[in-house]
């Protein structure tokens, strides 16, 4: 059998791998990028993180259709549901973006092969698609994402047991949804399918939602959903799952003892693992950690010399631009370029409405590691931009050290808080003050504006309250 050698193999087209194969590309490797299914792009371009936004968008806007338009002097009438053409709309924006990556590889000179890829030796694999065929590398990177956690007492049947792939494409709008999991994934999909009619409860078993995000912020993100009925019960935890042919009886532990649901359908959203089976890390003798994540050093290599890995598989949030960043990284280190990866302005974004975004230390992490604080606040009742579009809901706080005045962490719930955010992660990068983003020109009006009173705040004097 005929072996084909690179100086790179990747295993995984997500994010992570894409982009560092085109980065190894760049750098004059030889490359090629394995990827299991028949389109590239992995999880998050395929069955999570675009189509997920996509249906965000469209939600959306159907429910500012029926709720928010007649505020704007907007009459609407005969308002009715396509779910069809929208899901169509979905997936053709998954398609142009999955073409794009293969545009991509074409364009820097990588090969992409359809395959499963199991080690033979360290620098050897052996991919299984149409055809089997071995392939060499001197370095091989481990860029596998991760799955859906599937919970033994409530089994995914992918009909009325889902897990969030399915939950993306349902035919129909199920009467009632409970979603297990207060998290990013179970409150935006939880979201998607209650602005287009389906009465969603959430269950979640801390006593809050998004937990590592603000807890002030989460506390009013809960209101904000409740407001647009969504319903929870916190202190929660699933004890039974049984699907027949018409939905799910679900059995509950909360604060108040054991309760039984009905419900159309069940969506189980309780966090993704690293997902490495078959690639016969034991071969190589590679061993997992105790949550089945690949141990690494700070150049991305594991125990095994010339192998890689990076993003969902090692440890670390499970974000698809930290995947990014450490895939440039990781090969940047391996063509001796001094690349990094600063983990404490890695961005986190919940896609709700309004959304939540935070990036470094919240006040409560910056107290238990004995760091002195001041914040700064300002609410978006405040801000003209907000007022003018009608989104007024929510708040940026900045946490700045005590001393230093050094920016440690910014938190923002609003409107379009996923595109503020960005500069906030800027500053964070470049150990910017309070007063560095208090003296920065803003544009007016934007809701960017927000970001600088809330740093001005920090010293008590913002100018807008």
């Amino acid at each position: 059998m005929a072996e084909s050698t690179y100086d790179l193999i990747v295993i995984g087209s997500g994010p992570g791998g894409y982009i560092a194969a085109i980065r190894a590309a760049q750098l004059g490797m030889r490359v090629a990028c394995v990827e299991k299914d028949s389109t590239l792009g992995g999880t998050c371009l395929n069955i999570g993180c675009i189509p997920s936004k996509a249906l965000l968008e469209s939600s959306e806007r159907y429910y500012q259709a029926g709720h928010d338009f007649a505020a704007h002097g907007i009459q609407a009438s005969g308002l009715g549901l396509d779910l069809a053409k929208m899901m169509s709309r979905k997936d053709g924006v998954v398609r142009a973006l999955t073409r794009g990556v293969a545009s991509l590889f074409k364009k820097h000179t990588i090969t992409g092969i359809t395959g499963r890829a199991r080690f033979l030796a360290p620098n050897r694999l052996e991919i299984s698609g149409a055809d089997v065929q071995i392939v060499t590398a001197p370095r091989i990177l481990i860029a596998t994402g991760s799955a859906p956690i599937e919970l033994p007492i409530a089994r995914f049947d992918g009909k009325r047991i889902v897990s969030s792939t399915e939950a993306l494409s349902l035919p129909t709008v199920p009467g009632r949804m409970i979603v297990i999991g207060g998290g990013a994934i179970g409150l935006e999909m939880g979201s998607v399918w209650s602005r287009l009619g389906s009465e969603v409860l959430v269950v979640e078993m801390l006593d809050r939602l998004v937990p590592g995000m603000d807890t002030q912020m989460a506390a009013q993100l809960q209101r904000a959903l409740q407001r647009q009925g969504l319903t929870f019960q916190l202190g929660t935890t699933l004890k039974s799952a049984t699907a027949d042919a018409n939905g799910v009886d679900v059995g509950l532990k909360g604060p108040k003892g054991v309760s039984q649901e009905r419900a159309d359908v069940l969506l189980v959203a309780v966090g993704r693992r690293p997902y490495t089976e078959g690639l016969g890390l034991d071969v190589i003798g590679l061993t997992l950690d105790e949550r089945g994540r690949i141990p690494v050093g700070p150049h991305y290599e594991t125990a095994v010399a010339g192998v890689f890995a990076i993003g969902d598989v090692i440890p670390g949030l499970m974000l698809a631009h930290k995947a990014e960043d450490e895939g440039v990284a990781a090969v940047e280190r391996m063509a001796g370029v001094a690349g990094h990866v600063n983990y404490d302005a890695i961005p986190n974004v919940v896609y709700t409405a309004p959304e939540l975004a935070s990036v470094g230390l919240s006040e409560d992490e910056a107290k238990r590691r004995g760091i002195a604080v001041r914040i700064g606040s300002f609410p978006y009742t405040a801000n003209g931009r907000a007022r003018s579009i009608g989104e007024t809901e929510g708040a940026v706080k900045v946490v700045a050290d005590a001393t230093t005045d050094r920016v440690l962490g910014i938190h923002i719930l609003g409107p379009h808080a996923s595109d503020v955010i960005a500069e906030a992660a800027l500053a964070i990068e470049f150990s910017a003050s309070a007063e560095d983003i208090g003296r920065t020109v803003h544009a007016h009006p934007t809701l960017a504006e927000a970001l600088k009173e809330a740093a001005l705040a920090v010293d008590g004097r913002p100018l807008n309250i």
